[in-house]
């Protein structure tokens, strides 16, 4: 007779791969992509290093799935708080003060993010993000043109270049294996990204307290 799992069966092998994964996220957050071995991973998940192998085909695979996880987690707070503005320039501010927000507080996880030298399957999903991040500024920029607040220009074009240049700036403050460069002090770091963005645009950022 087959064997047919039962509804615990199943539950308990979903507890065993949320663990393995939330083992290599932890991994992940603390030291980066090159933390997560599969030992460890299992030893952070309690299951033996074959166990690791049962749930999923390779490491490769394992470590795409938790760049896919925290990425998506991070972009959705991102998209929610632009969602959340009505203006055309907050909705801007929304997306560069988030991203930039989230990102130096959980410096370490970000630098994984977004810089660290990664295997190719976990390169894969980094290009899939950014098309996202792409994607959502671009509306951002294309709403604020047509309603006058930005000045007129290719908005795909210049959601790359705002992108690219939120990351580039973020870098030196990220960077686990260097000291922080002059001047980036996390506000000065912050103000100075916010309003290079809306000058880049056009437009003059709005008023907000300060951080």
């Amino acid at each position: 007779m087959p064997y047919r799992p039962t509804e615990q069966t199943r539950r308990s092998a979903h507890a065993r791969r949320a663990a393995m994964l939330a083992s290599a996220r932890r991994l992940v957050a603390d030291a980066g992509f090159s933390a997560a071995t599969v030992a460890a991973i299992a030893e952070g998940s309690g299951v033996s290093v074959g166990s690791v192998y049962s749930y999923f085909d390779n490491r490769d695979a394992l470590l795409a799935q938790v760049f896919r996880d925290s990425a998506e987690h991070e972009y959705a707070q991102v998209a929610t708080a632009v969602d959340a503005a009505a203006e055309s320039a907050d909705r801007l501010d929304a997306l560069v003060s988030t991203f930039a927000d989230r990102a130096l507080r959980g410096r370490r996880l970000a630098w994984s993010l977004l810089f660290e030298p990664v295997i190719p399957a976990v390169d894969a999903e980094r290009l899939r993000l950014r098309r996202w991040y792409r994607a959502l500024g671009a509306g951002v920029i294309a709403d604020g043109i047509a309603d006058g607040t930005f000045v007129d220009q290719n908005a795909g074009v210049a959601a790359s270049a705002l992108l690219g240049a939120i990351s580039e700036s973020l870098v030196g403050a990220l960077d686990p294996d260097t000291s922080p460069l002059v001047g980036d002090d996390p506000d000065v770091l912050f103000a100075t990204t916010r309003a290079f963005c809306f000058r880049a645009l056009g437009a003059v950022p709005p008023q907000k307290e300060k951080r």
